[in-house]
């Protein structure tokens, strides 16, 4: 049963820095419709993994009277750049408004404090509803039917979704993913000895060893707020190491001022093959698999056919490439997901 929520809370005004697809948006001015506000980042994979069902209700309910409106709070620096945001908003085909909240102002207001958050603004401006990460979303999609109806939406509101992934599914019971690693001495968990000297450059030794849960260095590399920035003035390589357990890997990488920038991947001490390469990544006629990081954002390095734990390895040159964190993604356990 969907949780409603009393009618106790109003919804704030979305007062922002920049507003993409359309003039601001004023809460006041939707009375008698229903908003659903999605807080985001563009870097954040379960954020990019909740888009496809935010878009298909933009697409299936605006014609019943329901608003989207996606909040972008940044998690990194680059974030708060207005070219970037719009450059994620065409890749991703997001055609309802975004506001950038680069101080985090409306966030405050409403009480988020994770990526993705929403919330259901009611037909009379009180918030009804709240859910914060990813999955359950055919118990938001009742709550925005049931909404519409309360708004007087006088005819029969379209089927729900199907769950497009079997951990999205009722009950699903999935593994256990590795949880998101940052690099910065800010929230990072390196597993050097040598560990964080803020803002200094540190020259790390691949242990050779790793637990699940860090990632490792190798080569100078400087320390940032929110990331590590290779640091090898002659030209010299680095490593980035991690132990891991997922189906997925993600990575937040930038390139650091001009030029290109190929980072070689491997899995297990082996390159990776069209069965365990990410989307970004590319083979080359050599075996070889690499990616080249061109701008700030989320680059899908790994997919493999099945869940289990790996080693994965970043090797790059020179002192253009940042790493700022990586994310991992689950998998259902066949056995115990329902059909029903």
């Amino acid at each position: 049963m969907t949780d409603i929520q009393p009618q106790t809370v109003r919804a704030r005004e979305l007062y922002g820095d920049y507003w993409f697809n359309s003039e601001p948006v004023l809460v006041s001015a939707l009375r008698g419709s229903v908003i659903l506000i999605q807080f985001w980042d563009y870097t954040c994979a379960s954020c990019i993994r909740s888009l496809s069902y935010v878009k298909e209700w933009q697409r299936k309910y605006e014609p019943y009277g329901l608003t989207v409106v996606g909040v972008h709070t940044p998690r990194f620096p680059f974030g708060q750049n207005p070219e970037e945001v719009e450059r994620a908003l065409r890749r991703f085909g997001i055609k309802y408004p975004v506001v950038m909240d680069n101080v985090a102002l409306i966030a405050s207001h409403y009480d988020s404090r994770g990526w993705p958050t929403f919330f259901l603004v009611d037909k009379s401006g009180f918030i009804r509803y709240r859910k914060e990460g990813e999955g359950n979303y055919a118990a938001m999609e009742h709550a925005i039917q049931t909404l519409l109806y309360d708004a007087g939406v006088g005819e029969e509101l379209p089927l729900p979704m199907e769950a497009l992934r079997d951990m999205d599914r009722v009950g699903a019971v999935c593994y256990r993913a590795t949880p998101e690693i940052h690099a910065g001495y800010l929230r990072g968990s390196i597993g050097n000895v040598e560990g964080y000297s803020p803002e200094s450059v540190v020259n790390y030794v691949d242990p050779g060893i790793y637990l699940d849960g860090r990632f490792y260095a190798a080569g100078d590399w400087m320390n940032g707020r929110d990331s590590l920035r290779l640091n090898e003035e002659g030209g010299g390589e680095g490593h980035i190491i991690l132990d891991y357990q997922g189906l997925e890997v993600g990575g937040v990488l930038r390139r650091e001022g001009k030029g290109r920038v190929e980072v070689e991947i491997r899995q297990d001490e082996r390159f990776l093959t069209g069965e365990t390469r990410g989307d970004d990544v590319r083979l080359s006629p050599d075996g070889r698999s690499y990616l080249v990081v061109t701008e700030p954002r989320l680059y899908n390095i790994i997919r493999n056919g099945e869940y289990g734990e790996h080693v994965l390895r970043l090797s790059m040159h020179g002192n253009s490439f940042a790493v700022y964190s990586f994310s991992f993604l689950t998998a259902a356990i066949p056995e115990l997901v329902s059909k029903n």
